[in-house]
């Protein structure tokens, strides 16, 4: 695999690097009844970070995924992808004889995802991204994390390297925590998402993940108690309801109600549209309710169809 930094021929600004996965998700187009079987699975292009890149891209910003897939068909169709959403696509590995994973989603009367995932070589691409990982956070301007890249020791190593690199550059490091249960055991990933927390300079969370992290139900409290751990800005969302904010600058925005088809990737749109907004901002955290709009109407606009992005 050819792994380059972008094409600096004229005057760009660095890319908001995206440190994860790039999955195929098929997923079942409609709500299943309690027990119904669901039918055909139609392929959209999935994975958190891969989403956030996109969603980067969409708000007008240049993105970059620090990632792999398998070289298949699958992996092929999500680098090409990726390409034509505007992500640079050059930091990510494509390996020989690896399975792009692919997650089978299903939707049930309370229109949440369920999620089976097929293919789990997250640490394998991951570990792929070593060669380049210092040249992709050095031509970077930030670095978006989550947590599911901490789940296997190979791509904790590449996560904790990234996280290092970017402090020592004086990037920008944002987290969403993007908190899975069936991945691991609940105490465990409250232990890496409050690691992750304090070497991050802004996060992310909804409200079961701040809850999940600090141990506390009302949200600003969590808020403020996830500022107190080392970032300089929390962001808390509620789907629907209200974003709030703690640390640089306490901040709240109502969206206004909309009728979600499916609420698959609002959460990794939110955090892209915010990171690109932030990035408009010269990274002035005290100006951040100006970048919640803006999050909040891409949050929306991915629930306006099934797929995540």
């Amino acid at each position: 695999m050819e792994s380059r930094r972008p094409n600096r021929s004229e005057p760009v600004e660095a890319p908001i690097a995206c440190l994860g996965e790039a999955i195929t998700d098929l997923i079942c187009e409609r709500n299943l009844a309690a027990g119904e079987a669901p039918s055909e699975f139609v392929p959209h292009p999935g994975g958190a970070l891969a989403n956030v890149a996109v969603a980067v891209a969409r708000a007008g910003h240049r993105s970059a995924l620090i990632g792999g897939v398998g070289d298949d068909g699958w992996g092929r169709w999500l680098r090409d992808g990726l390409a034509r959403e505007g992500v640079h696509t050059g930091w990510v590995a494509s390996l020989p004889g690896v399975d792009t994973p692919l997650a089978l989603v299903e939707f049930g009367p309370d229109n949440e995802p369920a999620f089976q995932v097929y293919g789990e070589h997250i640490g394998p691409t991951m570990a792929a991204t070593a060669p380049f990982l210092e040249v992709a956070i050095e031509d970077s301007q930030a670095l978006v994390i989550g947590s599911n890249t901490m789940v296997g020791e190979p791509e904790r190593r590449i996560t904790r390297r990234a996280v290092e690199l970017a402090r020592a550059a004086g990037r920008p490091v944002l987290l969403d925590p993007n908190y899975r249960p069936n991945r691991w055991e609940e105490a465990t990933a409250r232990e890496y998402c409050r690691e992750l927390a304090a070497a991050s300079d802004i996060v992310k969370a909804n409200r079961a993940e701040a809850r999940l992290i600090t141990g506390i139900d009302d949200p600003i409290e969590a808020a403020r108690e996830l500022a107190r751990m080392g970032p300089s800005l929390v962001v808390v969302t509620a789907g629907e309801g209200e974003i709030l904010t703690a640390g640089a600058v306490e901040a709240r925005h109502s969206p206004e109600p909309r009728v979600p088809v499916s609420p698959l990737g609002a959460g990794d749109a939110f955090m892209g549209a915010l990171a690109a907004a932030l990035s408009g901002l010269a990274w002035d955290l005290a100006r951040a309710a100006e970048a919640l709009p803006v999050a909040a109407e891409a949050a929306a606009g991915a629930c306006a169809g099934w797929g995540a992005q």
